[in-house]
């Protein structure tokens, strides 16, 4: 079997298997019986440093500190595996792409919510060393990490601002550029092997990638769209309705630990060698804003583009992203999208109370160097 139709098929498999375990979970979700027992914090993440919050939390006693027992955080290799392990309910707390988080409840009916921002930016796209303009794409195939994520979003975005057409099948043609569906620790082996031309995904892999000598940061996705929200933090609906009290703990723990890290990067990525697989150099160089400015776009889009932390979900940001979806081409079932009314997704979607209260509880909107509760989305081209 041909790469191409591997990816392919595994890309199907992927959203028949998550979607046979949500809709069997579903209803179990949200006929599950009420506990009065007090749940431990178990969280699951992937080896990217999307995950920074979840796991500083850990290494920092934060949970402890609020009470709440914690077992020690799950590595999952794929978007996949960590969605049907979320369902299956052998985690609680998972940082998930927000996109995924839309599909979960519109598309499978799955009573989730999101309780707050995990970080901001902290994605990019990587290339090969010879590309230098995204137009040299043109009949090359570009690896994703899921169908419904924001690097699928805002890559499809670029590629229209250049007239590339984005193809799901088939090998691409000029003009085309060919989307494949890939866990992210194989991306940087793709590239290297030339399977790929490039690649879009949270660092660490980026900058490992570019120091390793096998690819380069072609564009980061701060820089395409300002400040916006990959990865969230996403719980099951019924846990906050019967234990609203860890839900809270839980969230002010996460908080928290955005709030440190943004301030001791360097600590952060030291304690994140417990957890992450990558060298501790890729960690710092994500983490301590070791870039090359010369190759951002939008200068004037302070803060710089890198990952960063605060964790209020803007309304905005939500209505624009179910606008995207709905032009974005992906593999899998997407006709959910045509009911959903951009406007109204996030007061569904979305519980602002543990995250306002948290942040509040901190010192308010300030305390994060926001302005307040309400923004403009800054998109390159709109």
């Amino acid at each position: 079997m041909s790469l191409r139709l591997w990816q392919h098929n595994c890309s199907r498999r992927t959203f028949l298997r998550l979607a046979g375990v949500a809709g069997g979970l579903a209803a179990l979700g949200s006929s599950r019986a009420e506990s009065s027992e007090v749940p431990p914090v178990r969280v699951g993440y992937l080896p990217i440093t999307d995950s920074t919050p979840l796991l500083i939390a850990h290494a920092r006693g934060d949970y402890q500190a609020r009470g709440l027992e914690a077992e020690a955080p799950v590595l999952f290799r794929s978007w996949a595996s960590l969605v049907e392990a979320f369902l299956a309910r052998q985690i609680n707390v998972v940082h998930v792409l927000m996109p995924i988080a839309v599909w979960l409840r519109y598309a499978q009916r799955v009573p989730v919510k999101i309780v707050a921002w995990n970080h901001t930016n902290g994605s990019a796209l990587t290339v090969a060393p010879q590309l230098t303009r995204l137009e040299e794409l043109s009949g090359q195939t570009v690896a994703i990490p899921f169908w419904y994520s924001i690097h699928n979003v805002t890559l499809q975005h670029l590629l229209r601002q250049r007239g590339l057409e984005v193809v799901t099948r088939g090998a691409p043609r000029d003009g085309e550029v060919s989307l494949v569906v890939m866990p992210p620790p194989e991306m940087p082996v793709a590239l290297a092997n030339r399977s790929i031309a490039g690649f879009i995904v949270a660092d660490p892999f980026n900058a490992q990638t570019e120091a390793l000598g096998v690819g380069k940061i072609l564009r980061y996705t701060g820089d395409i769209w300002r400040q916006h929200a990959c990865c969230v933090i996403m719980l099951h609906e019924d846990d906050l309705a019967a234990h609203p009290a860890w839900a809270q703990a839980t969230v002010d723990a996460l908080v928290d630990a955005q709030y440190w890290t943004a301030h001791h990067r360097a600590e952060a990525a030291e304690l994140l060698t417990r957890y992450l697989p990558q060298p501790i150099e890729a960690l710092r160089r994500v983490l301590l804003d070791d870039r090359d400015s010369a190759r951002v776009a939008h200068p004037e889009w302070e803060p710089n583009p890198w990952i960063d932390f605060q964790p209020y979900p803007f309304p905005s940001y939500t209505e624009r992203l179910v606008e995207f979806l709905k032009e974005t081409r992906v593999e899998g079932e997407r006709d959910f999208l045509t009911a959903l009314v951009p406007a109204e997704v996030h007061a569904d979607l979305v519980d602002e109370g543990f995250v306002l209260n948290a942040i509040t509880r901190l010192g308010g909107a300030e305390h994060f160097g926001l302005g307040g509760f309400r923004r403009d989305e800054r998109i390159e081209g709109l």
